[in-house]
C-alpha cells in the first residue's frame, strides 16, 4: 500500500551521570554570574525598580549641574517630602546618589560609575 507511513524508531543516547550539565545543546553555557554577583546586581536593580526612584534619577540627571535639592524634587514626583526623602535614601544606600547637606536642605547628585554598574548587568 502506497502512502502508509513506515514506523521508525530512534533511540536517544543514554543519560549518564554528569551528562546533563555537559554541553547537551552545544552552546557551552558557563554559568554567567556567580551567586554573590547576582545578589549584588539584584539589590542594585531593586533600588531602581520603582517608578518614583526612576523619576528622581531622571530629574536629577536632567538638571544643569547634575544635582538637585529635595525641595525641588517633591513637586516633580507629586509626593510628600518625607516620602521623597525615603526614596532618595534608598538610592543613596544603593550608591546611585551622593547626599550633601547644605543648611537645612539635602542635595543629591548622581554617581556615574554606579549608573554604569546598572548597565553593565545587561552586557
Amino acid at each position: 500500500m502506497r502512502g502508509a507511513p513506515v514506523p521508525t524508531t530512534t533511540t536517544a543516547p543514554p543519560v549518564t551521570a554528569g551528562s546533563v550539565t555537559d554541553d547537551c545543546c552545544g552552546i557551552g553555557v558557563d554559568g554567567g554570574l556567580t551567586r554573590e554577583a547576582a545578589e549584588t546586581s539584584a539589590a542594585l536593580l531593586k533600588a531602581v525598580a520603582d517608578p518614583v526612584r526612576l523619576q528622581l534619577l531622571s530629574a536629577i540627571r536632567a538638571t544643569a549641574d547634575g544635582e538637585a535639592c529635595v525641595c525641588d524634587l517633591t513637586p516633580v514626583v507629586g509626593l510628600s517630602q518625607p516620602t521623597v526623602s525615603h526614596h532618595l535614601k534608598v538610592l543613596v544606600e544603593a550608591g546611585l546618589l551622593e547626599r550633601e547637606k547644605r543648611g537645612t536642605w539635602a542635595w543629591f547628585r548622581l554617581v556615574p560609575a554606579r549608573l554604569d554598574d546598572v548597565t553593565a548587568i545587561f552586557r
